[in-house]
């Protein structure tokens, strides 16, 4: 044996090892030929230094442009969620503090007995028998969500809030209390929660004995129970029995999550372990108050420099609607919007300017923007201003416009109008033109024209009108008092935004001198006080038509949605179609496209010429595939296997060529031929495509009754 052959490694047929297909180069990659005299000869043209120099410089230029992308897609939604979770702790902040004063409480009660010594604490019998002294403090929070991922959060919070106060806190959920695991995994998780992961056993004397070391039994063991209502019945009935007869020896409180009513725990518990609970009533805020308060802070307020367009919006709203309705699903479909955004827009980088507070004259956007099809409609000062001042007149555009848009959502507040019903109006550039060019709040409702066209399938009051024009129409049947306090929420609203709050100042110390006059004085004779009712009358509702002329001045004049403005495509993602896809999603279909579309992915030059035609170099599942679309519902086995035998066994024609000897010995060259291939290879390939194919759900193996045909399941694209 030679040297060369004996140091190659034995390669035995059950060795499998991962493969890899390459691809000719391109023509502009290979070798320059060049002709002359009566042959042609190979120059190899040695450009290796200039060439690495400008593809090294190439390569770090666009690794330094996604580093700096990368960075400002972290940035921006890093605001997004500390945002989320700072309105979320905000609306939670004052429910945490009502449940820590009463298990502050209840310990107190509890410990009012006294103190317990370590023997008797630790014994395994019951200290006593008592079934008023066996009762457990219990929080019974209402949640009111349609699906509890919503409060997996809102509970781990709950954990933090009272684990800082120097609790001993264990968060369950009803994976420990299922019918598998027993009373014995609940037990496990409460010890591992308690010790830090020390201990991996089930016992409660153990509990007991440690509650007794050093300072522990200055604080109460607080267990979190977060959805009560998937819990297995009869586990979490002995759970709380077994707490019932140690809860003299530990101060044990429990906090349960019920998802809508107080009856939970009755239908859930048996009667006995009901008994042994001292319930206690705490409500977080509804769900819908979450809802307006995350898409004020993220969508209705520019956190983050990130905004939506109105398709995007209006399927965001019916998603959320009418899928699952979870504050979670509203997130992940804003997360999946701006990676994308920041994915298809090249100038998206250029976003950082609207993440600072202060919008400084030199954030101009970049020169490529003036190609944006809002410039070209819009812009009317010149182009190097319009570059310079673009994102501050952006930002002061956006917080006129969210102003508005908050000032119009506390009118709606008292007919129950969620922020995202007037998130998706208020993006609409249509009903914005219309407002615009017709003022529909200062006619009369019979000659004001419907707007049917564009609110299609929406409620009543969407209907005539609009909702913004509804709203608008509501302030003028406001009482004096509701008038007043809303003029102060606006008052909070307008905050900051010199342009309106001024003009909401001025008309809230009318309506204040207006309320001062309806303080009647005691000596006024009748004919007086009908004459000043009167009066009254008619500066109330003159206060409020002035109210309602004011907000239908702002809306005309500054409810301008982002989709309106010069250079909105950096910020605003309107791609509705790439949103549904990623979110919806049909993973039938995308399979289909990739295997029938191959050459997109490999970009070889072989797929490329052969326009979708099969070809041997072709993968065998996408060749399989491509060979099933010439059958009907059902595949006959043997016509396709020979099909597909035939493509992968036959030559190309330069094989062909290259199988020729050449005339002269001189340029006769020794090279290796390739390998034939068997029939068993073929029929294992044939094989491992077709389960490939069934795999994906593409096809149906055959059946008993027709052995000798698969069934296709997926037809058309």
């Amino acid at each position: 044996m030679a040297a060369g052959e004996a140091s190659l490694p034995h390669i035995s047929d059950t060795d499998l090892k991962p493969f890899f297909v390459l691809h000719k180069a391109l023509a502009s990659q290979q070798h320059v030929r060049k002709s002359g005299g009566r042959g042609s000869r190979k120059v190899k043209t040695n450009l290796s230094s200039s060439l690495a120099a400008s593809d090294e410089s190439q390569l770090l230029d666009d690794q330094l442009h996604e580093n700096s992308k990368m960075k400002i897609f972290d940035n921006a939604w890093v605001k997004i969620e500390s945002t989320i979770k700072d309105v979320l702790h905000n609306i939670h902040t004052d429910v945490f503090n009502e449940i820590n004063s009463w298990v502050q409480k209840s310990f107190g009660a509890i410990c009012s007995g006294g103190k317990l010594d370590t023997n008797r604490a630790s014994c395994s019998y019951p200290v006593v028998t008592d079934v008023a002294l066996k009762q457990i403090s219990t929080a019974l929070v209402v949640m009111g969500n349609i699906e509890f991922v919503d409060d997996l959060q809102t509970f781990a919070d709950l954990g933090v809030h009272l684990h800082s106060h120097g609790y001993h806190v264990a968060n369950l959920s009803s994976v420990d209390f299922s019918a598998k695991s027993g009373i014995g995994g609940c037990l496990r998780s409460l010890l591992r929660q308690i010790f830090n992961g020390g201990i991996d056993a089930a016992d409660m004397s153990i509990l007991a004995s440690w509650y007794m070391e050093h300072d522990n039994f200055k604080s109460p063991v607080v267990v979190i129970i977060e959805d009560m209502d998937r819990c297995s019945g009869s586990v979490l009935s002995d759970f709380i029995l077994m707490l019932s007869e140690w809860v003299i020896k530990i101060p044990v409180i429990l906090i349960l999550g019920v998802a809508a009513t107080l009856d939970d725990p009755k239908n859930i518990l048996s009667s006995k372990a009901a008994q042994h609970l001292s319930p206690s009533q705490f409500f977080f805020g509804s769900p819908a108050d979450r809802l307006d308060a995350i898409i004020e802070a993220v969508l209705v307020k520019p956190c983050s420099g990130f905004l939506v367009g109105h398709k995007v919006a209006a399927f965001i709203r019916n998603c959320f609607l009418r899928q699952d309705g979870t504050l979670t699903s509203l997130v992940r479909a804003v997360k999946m919007a701006i990676v994308q955004h920041f994915l298809m827009e090249p100038l998206s980088f250029t976003v950082k300017g609207l993440l600072d507070e202060e919008v400084l004259q030199t954030d101009a956007w970049p020169a490529q923007a003036l190609d944006f099809p809002s410039c070209m409609r819009r812009l009317s000062e010149p182009k190097t201003e319009a570059l310079l001042s673009g994102a501050s007149k952006m930002k002061e555009g956006l917080n006129l416009w969210s102003s508005v848009v908050l000032c119009l959502h506390e009118v709606g507040k008292n007919q129950n109008t969620t922020l995202l019903d007037l998130y998706d109006e208020a993006l609409d550039p249509k009903l914005y033109n219309l407002r615009s060019s017709d003022n529909l709040e200062l006619k009369p409702d019979s000659q004001r024209p419907s707007l049917n066209h564009y609110m299609h399938g929406q409620s009543f009051k969407r209907q005539k009108g609009g909702l913004i024009d509804y709203m608008i129409r509501q302030i003028r049947d406001l009482p004096p008092t509701a008038l007043f306090k809303l003029l102060e929420q606006w008052d909070k609203q307008t905050n900051g935004v010199a342009k309106i709050h001024e003009k909401v100042k001025e008309l809230q110390l009318q309506a204040k001198s207006n309320d001062d006059n309806l303080k009647e004085p005691p000596s006024r004779s009748r004919k007086q006080t009908i004459r000043s009712n009167g009066n009254l009358d008619r500066g109330t509702k003159a206060i409020n038509e002035k109210a309602a002329a004011l907000i239908t001045s702002m809306a005309r004049d500054h409810l301008q949605p982002i989709e309106c403005i010069a250079f909105h495509e950096i910020v605003c993602y309107k791609n509705v179609e790439k949103l549904q896809a990623a979110l919806l999603g049909d993973p039938r279909k995308r399979i289909q496209l990739d295997l029938l579309e191959c050459n997109n992915f490999l970009k070889c030059s072989c797929c490329t010429k052969s326009l979708n035609v099969p070809i041997s170099s072709m993968p065998d599942t996408t060749l399989m595939y491509t060979l099933a679309q010439e059958h009907g519902s059902l595949i006959n086995v043997h016509d396709w296997y020979q099909s597909f035998r035939a493509i992968i066994c036959q030559k190309t024609v330069k094989d062909k060529h290259k199988s020729k000897i050449s005339p002269s010995p001189k340029k006769r060259k020794t090279t290796a031929e390739p390998q034939n291939i068997t029939e068993a290879s073929v029929q294992a390939r044939f094989c491992r495509a077709v389960s490939e194919l069934q795999i994906t759900g593409l096809v149906r193996m055959p059946s008993k009754r027709r052995q000798d045909y698969v069934q296709r399941v997926a037809f058309g694209l």
